[in-house]
């Protein structure tokens, strides 16, 4: 009989918190971290905001008696041992949630929100008290910034000593586990565990990026690691370094404060995968053409793809030792990685700044011949001039950024004819390595049909 292949189950996390119109913090935010670590994210929605990037314009609290329901509704039906408040609006709420904490026995991360990173209040002043009296003792985490620490501590909190005496001083109200972040500090985070009485920091850097939702994604973040097991200090290190990709992948979506993007780095992860992908299809399809080895040049050419957002030759994918012409045949010298071109690299770089759709470039053989047959496929052409260029010095991507805005409009094969020391190039450009790889076959077979 054979077995079973042992699955992994997926924690279920909960985040009871509200809602952000503008995509970019409370629920949303929670939802596409919890996504991100591979834990099943469910939400209990506790208010509505009317909300984007420039503030807070309205907020809608919800009856605790449907925020009730949500919790419930998810508790009896679902396994979940974690999870995180953030949006906890009115006492009434705050109370709602402390008792189906205790009633379902949920582990609780506490974000203590009170205000948005954009601007707006987003706890009354009569429920602080409440949350420092009925759901802090409940909770197992909280993790305040240093304004929030001094809040609920009593106490303004400027330097990472006042961090200490606010951190013992929330601890004692019952909270296993108090961590200061330091967005508002110096960058480091302050992890306290009450039952030891240790201390441990958790440095960081700034980095530059919208950081509206940053809050609501680190608490998620040690939710979902706590739940997949994690210990609180590994927790936290993962949280924050997080947080900071998450900043450094933001996109501006509005006239103010940017959100973070939870979801970026997993995105960049398949595009990198996609790409490789790619340009490997595109070397078997110039392996698999009986033609292609003759457009080939003497020092071998090289396929790239970029991934979307490109900035850097390490963005590119193409052969490591490019393609060789052996036995009348296309022969790839090495893997495909990241990196591996400079030249073809260039090239895509130079035409993915003139247009993002065109991601990725070739090299092939010059000759009349050849581009005469590019004429005759109708692919539009540019060229630039590399006479006069200093000798050890390449100026691909100057004469690609030339060439296409020369031509007005981006072409599919770029030019030159060389100069002292310099081979003469035609290159391929394209939306995929794949489409290049394509329109080489083709040209190839053309140019071996000619008389």
């Amino acid at each position: 009989m054979t077995e079973k292949t042992p699955v992994l189950k997926t924690p279920i996390v909960m985040t009871i918190a509200g809602s952000d119109s503008g995509g970019g913090a409370g629920i949303a935010a929670d939802l596409k971290t919890f996504a991100a670590f591979g834990v099943h994210g469910t939400c209990a929605i506790t208010s509505v905001t009317a909300q984007n990037t420039t503030g807070v314009l309205k907020t809608f609290d919800l009856a605790p008696e449907a925020v009730a329901s949500q919790i419930e509704a998810i508790c009896t039906d679902m396994d979940v041992t974690w999870a995180k408040s953030g949006m906890l609006a009115s006492s009434e709420i705050v109370k709602e949630v402390a008792k189906q904490v205790k009633k379902h026995r949920l582990s609780l991360v506490l974000d203590p929100v009170m205000a948005a990173e954009a601007g707006g209040d987003l706890l009354r002043k009569e429920a602080l008290s409440v949350l420092i009296e009925e759901l802090l003792p409940l909770c197992k985490v909280t993790t305040p910034n240093a304004s929030e620490a001094g809040a609920l501590a009593g106490i303004p909190v400027k330097t990472h000593e006042d961090a200490k005496i606010a951190a013992r001083k929330i601890a004692d109200l019952g909270v296993e586990t108090v961590i200061v972040t330091g967005g508002h500090l110096d960058a480091t985070d302050l992890l306290y565990e009450s039952g030891s009485g240790t201390f441990t920091p958790i440095p960081g850097t700034f980095v530059k990026g919208g950081t509206h939702g940053s809050g609501c994604t680190y608490s998620a973040s040690i939710a979902a690691c706590l739940a997949w097991g994690d210990s609180l200090e590994n927790a936290a290190k993962k949280a924050k370094a997080f947080v900071e990709q998450a900043i450094m992948r933001s996109v501006p979506v509005g006239k103010g404060v940017g959100p973070v993007n939870p979801l970026g780095k997993a995105i960049e992860e398949k595009d990198r995968y996609l790409a490789l992908q790619d340009v490997k299809e595109a070397v078997s399809i110039l392996e698999e053409s009986p033609d292609f080895a003759k457009l080939i040049p003497e020092v071998g050419c090289n396929i790239g793809t970029a991934i979307p957002g490109a900035r850097t030759y390490e963005d590119i994918a193409a052969v490591e030792g490019r393609i060789v012409r052996h036995r009348e045949k296309a022969y790839p010298v090495g893997c495909v990685n990241f990196g591996a071109s400079r030249h073809v690299a260039g090239t895509v770089l130079a035409a993915f700044r003139e247009k993002p759709e065109v991601k990725a470039a070739m090299n092939v053989k010059y000759s009349e011949e050849i581009l005469e047959a590019c004429k005759e496929m109708g692919l539009d052409i540019s060229s630039f001039d590399r006479t006069g260029e200093p000798e050890g010095v390449n100026i691909t991507d100057r004469g690609t950024s030339g060439a296409i805005k020369t031509y007005g409009r981006m072409p599919e094969v770029i030019y030159d004819r060389g100069g002292a020391g310099k081979e003469p190039v035609i290159r391929l450009l394209g939306k995929e390595a794949t489409e290049v790889a394509r329109t080489a076959v083709e040209l190839a077979r053309r140019v071996k049909q000619k008389p």
